[in-house]
């Protein structure tokens, strides 16, 4: 399986139109999916992106029915988006998997989005390597799983699925070492969604869920 994310990015003034298409376009698109097995493919939104994430098939070979289906849903979204990032073309920058809950019901979301600084990629993807370089080769059940971090052009796009059974109030630890994090990374980006207006006091956007399978 492999996991394939990209981003598209709406035209100006093209957003609300852009999203009912898709909505009344999304029952077509996931039976296309289904037919060639991509599997968990969800669409969030924040600001004027669309971060789309799906998992495909190590040999994933659309048919012409279904090559003709992707490109109907592109036509119809051309008027009001365009590729800003496509498949295969983002840098992986942070991985942790663990272990995989096939029965999403066990798991909620967290779907986030940052803008990194100029020049700051490098250093983003050296800081995320420590964390696995000290995780080493033990697999975690939990809170975080099926988590990967993607580089679109200069922009982060985070998915994760945290195990609900994990779920508890932070401890004085827990809020204290993120905090710490989370401040230093400030150094070299600036957050799109709310994740840590907790922390700086400022506003941001919720991410949203658009369509899932």
């Amino acid at each position: 399986m492999k996991r394939r994310p990209f981003v598209l990015k709406f035209k100006p003034g093209c957003k609300d139109a852009g999203l009912l298409t898709l909505s009344g376009l999304w029952n077509e698109v996931r039976r296309a999916l289904d037919r060639q097995g991509i599997a968990n493919f969800s669409v969030w939104s924040i600001q004027d992106f669309l971060f789309c994430y799906g998992e495909f098939p190590d040999e994933a070979t659309p048919s012409a029915s279904e090559s003709a289906a992707a490109a109907a849903w592109e036509n119809a979204l051309s008027p009001f988006c365009e590729v800003f990032a496509a498949q295969d073309t983002l840098p992986l920058m942070y991985h942790d998997i663990g272990i995989v809950r096939e029965d999403k019901s066990l798991i909620r979301h967290r779907v986030f989005a940052t803008k990194l600084k100029p020049g700051c990629a490098e250093e983003y993807k050296r800081r995320h390597d420590g964390l696995i370089e000290a995780r080493g080769d033990k697999v975690s059940e939990g809170p975080e799983s099926n988590f990967t971090i993607w580089n679109a052009n200069g922009y982060i796009f985070g998915y994760c699925e945290l195990v609900k059974s994990f779920d508890h109030e932070m401890t004085d630890a827990e809020k204290a070492s993120t905090i710490a994090w989370e401040t230093r990374q400030l150094e070299i980006m600036d957050w799109l969604t709310d994740d840590v207006d907790w922390i700086t006091g400022e506003k941001h956007d919720k991410m949203q869920l658009v369509c899932q399978q």
